[in-house]
């Protein structure tokens, strides 16, 4: 086995078990959202609002036809399409993921924007234009009802947003900010004076050096008497 199999055998392993994270996360995010959803439709009716926690948390049965946290009402159609081409780019991309955190990043994503077009695709009043369900208030914080889906993809851009900053690729490499590339053959040139020679060179700046051929200039007048 040469070491380019051995390379290649490595990379899939490590794609195998970033999308198998990918798969977990994605799924469980759906289905606790279609769980608490069913359980708050089948035991609460529209409106309705109950206390769990006083006023820092509440449950606020609404039914929602906008985005995330009740956004942009009455452009249904257009949440859901845009939630159909984040999920298909999602697993079109999902292959080049090698870090598991970015693995978390996208479960959480697609998990969360496949709850929400869950709603939309088969909820009332027709397909896709169903409204979603919403039911988590906590007024102390937002003023909007939210979801668990919400809450995921929240999460996920949080952890976007730090993986970011942190330099971390999807391929799992880091960024290091402290290094410095190495200038390009127009840079190069671009430093050189009209001798041809860099100005910057330590050598050059300390003047030419003594040798052999620097010896004291020889007087050649008459010899003194």
């Amino acid at each position: 086995m040469t070491f380019r199999d051995l390379t290649t055998r490595s990379t899939d392993t490590a794609t195998r078990r970033t999308l198998l994270v990918l798969a977990v996360v994605a799924v469980s995010a759906l289905a606790l959202d279609q769980l608490t959803k069913y359980l708050v439709v089948s035991s609460m009716t529209e409106g309705e609002r109950v206390p769990v926690l006083g006023e820092f948390l509440v449950l606020f049965y609404v039914r929602n036809p906008g985005a995330a946290f009740s956004f942009a009402e009455g452009a249904t159609w257009i949440f859901s399409l845009l939630a159909a081409a984040v999920s298909v780019t999602i697993i079109v991309l999902a292959r080049r993921i090698r870090s598991k955190l970015w693995a978390l990043v996208f479960g959480l994503l697609l998990g969360g924007v496949l709850g929400n077009l869950t709603d939309r695709i088969f909820r009332e009043p027709s397909f896709g234009l169903g409204h979603v369900v919403d039911f988590i208030s906590t007024p102390w914080m937002l003023p909007a009802i939210y979801n668990v889906a919400d809450i995921a993809i929240v999460v996920s851009m949080g952890v976007f947003i730090l993986l970011t900053l942190l330099g971390v690729g999807i391929d799992g490499t880091r960024t290091r900010s402290d290094d410095v590339a190495p200038p390009t053959a127009d840079e190069s040139l671009d430093r050189l004076d009209a001798e041809g020679t860099d100005p910057r060179d330590p050598e050059r700046a300390s003047g030419p050096s003594a040798g052999p051929d620097s010896a004291s200039t020889v007087d050649r007048g008459e010899p003194k008497a």
